[in-house]
């Protein structure tokens, strides 16, 4: 069996109905296993993503981007013959092709995990607020962890299955990134990061990083 098809990408959703239809069927063409997590969506995201092809949980109720992520790689360690876990944004700004060369990588140099990066090619314009929260996060995972990270709060992930089984994320709004570093190093795995590219398209910048949400993101780093 193909290691493409023992890996399984798991995509936290939460009203993404506009891109995640083409997000997922050009993610299947190479990875066809996906499972999305639907986090309390008020759009038609669910049908979307299972018109794509994935498979879809549900939460009720809205409990945020780290619940979401924990129950996707809870399904995906559940089912036979998993190797590898890949998280992976629904709002289109990751590419399969950095998702692939993480797995060749891994496979190649016998890692445990992965972290994408989009400052190790670099610089990259992602806006005042996004920075800030950014570079403190990089920051609170050095004073943390002891190791310098140049992007702490990457969604693009590689997991082989052991590393996964050792994430259980009890953050479950946005710094829930930090966390996750944090159980993964304590694992003692081989481990690298690797660049990405994040593709800012109009949609995802209209979405925008609030200015509230960006601050609650910091307290929720600094008092954690």
């Amino acid at each position: 069996m193909d290691v493409k098809d023992r890996t399984w990408l798991v995509i936290p959703l939460y009203n993404e109905a506009e891109v995640v239809h083409d997000v997922i069927s050009n993610v299947r063409k190479t990875f066809p296993k996906v499972i999305c997590v639907d986090d309390g969506s008020s759009d038609n995201s669910v049908a979307e993503a299972l018109r794509a092809g994935a498979c879809v949980a549900q939460h009720p109720i809205n409990l945020g981007q780290g619940a979401a992520l924990q129950t996707g790689i809870t399904y995906a360690l559940s089912q036979p013959d998993v190797d590898y876990i890949i998280t992976f944004d629904a709002d289109g700004q990751h590419r399969v092709e950095d998702a692939l060369a993480m797995l060749r990588t891994a496979q190649e140099e016998d890692l445990g995990f992965i972290l994408g990066s989009r400052f190790l090619e670099g610089k990259v314009d992602t806006g005042l607020v996004k920075k800030i929260v950014l570079k403190t996060a990089a920051f609170v995972s050095r004073l943390r962890n002891g190791v310098q990270l140049t992007d702490a709060h990457n969604g693009l992930r590689l997991l082989r299955a052991d590393a996964a089984a050792a994430v259980h994320i009890q953050q479950n709004r946005m710094a829930h990134a930090s966390e996750i570093v944090s159980q993964l190093l304590a694992t003692g795995l081989k481990w690298k990061e690797m660049p990405v590219h994040i593709v800012y398209t109009d949609y995802s910048r209209g979405k925008g990083q609030s200015l509230l949400n960006s601050i609650n993101i910091l307290v929720e780093l600094i008092m954690r």
